[in-house]
């Protein structure tokens, strides 16, 4: 089975979720199935960037061949996939398990659309439903049969949040699924922004609005409100 690769980089930090700070590798597809009007990684569907086709085989080597030092010691033990949506893609439980074999744990991180039976055998799944600013719709009977399918194992939801009315989403996805963690994240609406200093500035102070809303709320109790990591970091570069 060969997939839609656009990039393979780390060692980096995780900057989203449940995983957020984890020292991870990271695998990414091209292709999905939504297209958020705010995506900041659109180049994964609108064409702009032309995908490398890749084995599972040729991934592993490609992240052996990044993460390891000079003496080929290895510097990491997680693999993030992502994408796009990465659980569009037949064959991924095999990607998943050629990485286990090799020592590694994986994450992924899928908005719920789509059913893919090597999320079973995942180490970390995050569910980001989308919210109304995304201009997309939440298909809640199959979100809820994937969490169904996916009891007892290490599963999360994560939801990004740019107005109030995400806010309102937010709790309603924590109100149908109350026993999930729910992990609440800054979205990054400046997305054209080279100046890092600038970025990082204006999503700390989006940060602590988000912070005080969700201090407010009377719903939203058992949750985590994050920071976009990366982009406090490193604003919108790719591929760090």
């Amino acid at each position: 089975m060969n997939f839609p690769v656009l990039e393979i980089f780390g060692p980096t930090v995780q900057g989203e979720g449940m995983v957020i700070g984890r020292k991870t590798c990271f695998v990414r597809f091209a292709a999905c199935d939504y297209q958020c009007v705010w995506c900041d990684s659109k180049f994964t569907w609108d064409g702009s960037v032309k995908p490398t086709l890749m084995n599972s085989e040729e991934i592993l080597a490609a992240l052996i061949a990044l993460q390891q030092d000079h003496l080929q010691h290895n510097r990491v033990d997680h693999i993030t996939i992502s994408g796009g949506n990465p659980a569009l893609f037949k064959g991924l439980d095999q990607l998943v398990n050629l990485l286990h074999q090799a020592g590694f744990k994986v994450a992924i991180e899928t908005q719920g659309s789509h059913w893919n039976e090597a999320l079973l055998e995942i180490d970390e799944v995050t569910l980001s439903p989308k919210p109304p600013s995304s201009e997309m719709i939440t298909n809640f009977p199959l979100l809820t049969e994937i969490i169904q399918q996916l009891r007892g194992r290490n599963i999360s939801l994560k939801v990004v949040i740019f107005n109030d009315e995400d806010l309102r989403y937010a709790e309603e996805i924590y109100q149908l699924y109350p026993d999930i963690p729910l992990y609440l994240q800054v979205g990054n609406d400046q997305l054209e922004d080279e100046d890092e200093t600038a970025t990082a500035y204006y999503l700390l102070q989006k940060y602590r609005q988000l912070v005080d809303q969700v201090m407010q709320s009377t719903t939203l109790k058992n949750v985590r409100v994050l920071p976009q990591l990366h982009a406090l970091l490193w604003g919108n570069r790719r591929g760090v």
